[in-house]
């Protein structure tokens, strides 16, 4: 099967938290999803959806400046990487442990980081279209991740 893609128009911030909440229920200790996308396209606010998914009753927010946010009190562990910081930096500080760990990690400016990525991994690309709008690409690339993605449905906002 080759690598499947979806794409979805949100028309609104609930919208991208709803497909966070709708794919967070699929998600799996292990599972990896890259998030890539322009300074203020959505990736946090995706990963709020994520988190609420999961039964994270905590407030998400950007880990830009800690570089990694953990949530431990859903159905499994959330592990939110902002590698921004880490771009020419030395990637050796234990990341690889959460990327590979027993939760689900969500990963934003994943190209800085790229030698920790496994193989295996479903990649949201957020673009803005101007106001609330985004276009949100879903890529499944892997078996699993691939079935994922072509087994979504409709997401109602």
């Amino acid at each position: 099967m080759a690598n499947a893609i979806k794409t979805y128009t949100s028309p609104s911030k609930e919208f991208t938290q709803r497909l966070g909440e709708v794919l967070a229920k699929r998600f799996v200790p292990g599972d990896v999803v890259l998030l890539k996308g322009d300074l203020g396209a959505g990736k946090t606010t995706f990963t709020g959806g994520v988190a609420k998914g999961l039964g994270i009753e905590e407030s998400v927010i950007s880990p830009t400046f800690n570089i990694m946010k953990c949530y431990f009190n859903g159905r499994i562990p959330l592990y939110h990487i902002d590698a921004y910081r880490l771009e020419g930096q030395p990637i050796e500080i234990g990341l690889d442990e959460y990327i590979e760990g027993d939760g689900v990690c969500l990963i934003e400016w994943p190209m800085y980081i790229e030698k920790l990525l496994p193989d295996e991994y479903l990649e949201i690309s957020i673009t803005h279209q101007g106001d609330n709008h985004r276009q949100l690409v879903l890529k499944g690339v892997g078996e699993r991740f691939e079935m994922m993605v072509s087994s979504l449905e409709e997401v109602q906002e």
